[in-house]
């Protein structure tokens, strides 16, 4: 898996491209939004850790931007400020995680390689269609009536759970296990929010049918 790191202090690039390619990842580095947008359109990236401040603006735009346009590959961002409008800020415009500057890089790799953790598939199933929402094993990509769904990673696992159980309730502790990277988030319920973030990007009308106290299913909406 190759990771783009976007930092335009060569040292700590130096430093974090180091601690991911100790866990097994290949590594570009990109000094500026410029850069990294050239090579996000050039290459193969799965998985981008940035920091928010580069010397050309933020990062979050160039997120933002491909988020819009179907990009759902995870997103570690690296921010100097630890606020709950920065962190509010950071999910929804399309990061999956944060750090707060200083940070430990073992955290980082380890974050990281857990948001670019593969997942189980069924080796039978090229795609899988539940309803009117589609999921494509190969490229990892969803949509709705025909209509691609932009989606963050922790918002893709939690659909991904709900489809494979095929209708089937899914039981809060399991969804919990998707939303791990969200867990440092000031919500007190994570999957909830979740789910709310989720049923926006779906729209109406709502497939997820939620059994309270207990999980969530996907249904047939009347």
């Amino acid at each position: 898996m190759r990771i783009l790191v976007v930092q335009h202090d060569s040292e700590l690039a130096a430093v974090i491209a180091e601690c991911l390619r100790r866990i097994g990842f290949d590594v570009d580095v990109a000094a500026d939004l410029a850069d990294a947008d050239l090579k996000l359109g050039a290459t193969t990236c799965h998985g981008l850790v940035a920091d928010r401040a580069q010397p050309d603006g933020d990062v979050l735009r160039l997120v933002a931007a491909h988020r819009r346009a179907g990009w759902t590959r995870p997103v570690l961002m690296l921010t100097a400020l630890d606020s709950h409008g920065e962190r509010a800020a950071l999910i929804e415009q399309g990061a999956d995680d944060y750090l707060v500057k200083p940070f430990n890089t073992t955290e980082l790799a380890t974050r990281m390689r857990s948001l670019c953790r593969a997942p189980v598939v069924p080796a039978q199933a090229s795609r899988l269609r539940v309803g009117d929402l589609e999921w494509g094993r190969y490229d990892n990509e969803f949509t709705r009536g025909g209509v691609p769904l932009t989606l963050t990673v922790t918002e893709a696992a939690v659909l991904r759970a709900l489809m494979l159980a095929g209708g089937a309730l899914v039981t809060r502790d399991q969804l919990a296990k998707c939303c791990a990277a969200e867990q440092h988030q000031p919500e007190s319920h994570p999957v909830d929010a979740l789910i709310g973030r989720l049923r926006r990007r779906l729209g109406p009308p709502d497939p997820i049918e939620t059994v309270r106290r207990i999980g969530y299913r996907l249904v047939e909406p009347a």
